[in-house]
């Protein structure tokens, strides 16, 4: 417990820091912890420290957590979704970070509509570095991917999400996520109503002080806060 608490209270002013430098306010900046790595009472304690958001990657290991702890702060889904996993994540995970393709969108779009759930959050991920070992929709096929998805009334188009490359420095990623706010502003200017794209998605432990100066307002942070894998999140 303490060592989650000293590990909160550094990134806290980390953030703050990160956010002078690039003239923001530090509320504008939401913390994702991801608690892929951890068991449920480990997640537990984390919801303790008063972060409400909590991330998980892979629906079968996430569930048995929701479960007990589903009372307890917001839910995302930050991994790759399958079609067939859809149902298990509508309606208990507030937001889905990972929405790249029509057909998952129009899975989810059944899946709120049988049941009854309020329409889903989602942001769009966006392969902005071209990695062939990441998911997302290429930067060329956004604005008709959002298009489309903003024509299904059960999603609401929460931002856009991106994951950056490894790179021991840093600032070698800056581009990655000034890309994507550009793509944000660009989408912004089409005027859509559902298409305010208020939020980005980028940032990890290794990089996410970047994120923030870029304007990311949701960072997911996983090794900085729990340690273990530097890779972890």
């Amino acid at each position: 417990m303490n060592e989650f608490a000293n590990r909160w209270e550094k990134v806290k002013q980390r953030i703050g820091q990160a956010c002078q430098r690039s003239g923001r306010d530090p509320k504008e900046v939401h913390v994702l912890a991801v608690t892929k790595y951890l068991d449920t009472e480990a997640t537990k304690s984390i919801l303790d420290l008063g972060l409400e958001h909590v991330g998980e990657n892979r629906v079968q290991n996430a569930l048995p957590k929701w479960e007990k702890l589903k009372d307890r702060g917001t839910w995302h889904f930050i991994g790759h979704l399958q079609r067939r996993k859809a149902k298990d994540v509508v309606g208990r995970f507030s937001y889905i970070h990972s929405l790249d393709r029509f057909s998952l969108a129009e899975e989810i779009n059944k899946r709120v509509l049988q049941s009854g759930y309020p329409p889903q959050r989602c942001f769009l991920q966006v392969n902005v570095s071209g990695e062939e070992s990441k998911y997302g929709i290429s930067p060329q096929e956004l604005e008709e991917f959002a298009l489309e998805v903003a024509n299904l009334k059960t999603i609401d188009i929460t931002g856009l999400m991106t994951m950056a490359p490894i790179a021991d420095n840093p600032e070698e990623v800056r581009p990655v996520f000034r890309e994507l706010k550009r793509l944000q502003g660009k989408l912004q200017r089409l005027n859509h109503p559902r298409l305010q794209v208020p939020h980005l998605s980028m940032g990890m432990s290794q990089d996410f002080e970047i994120a923030i100066e870029e304007g990311a307002t949701w960072v997911r942070l996983g090794s900085v806060l729990i340690g273990g894998e530097k890779r972890g999140g």
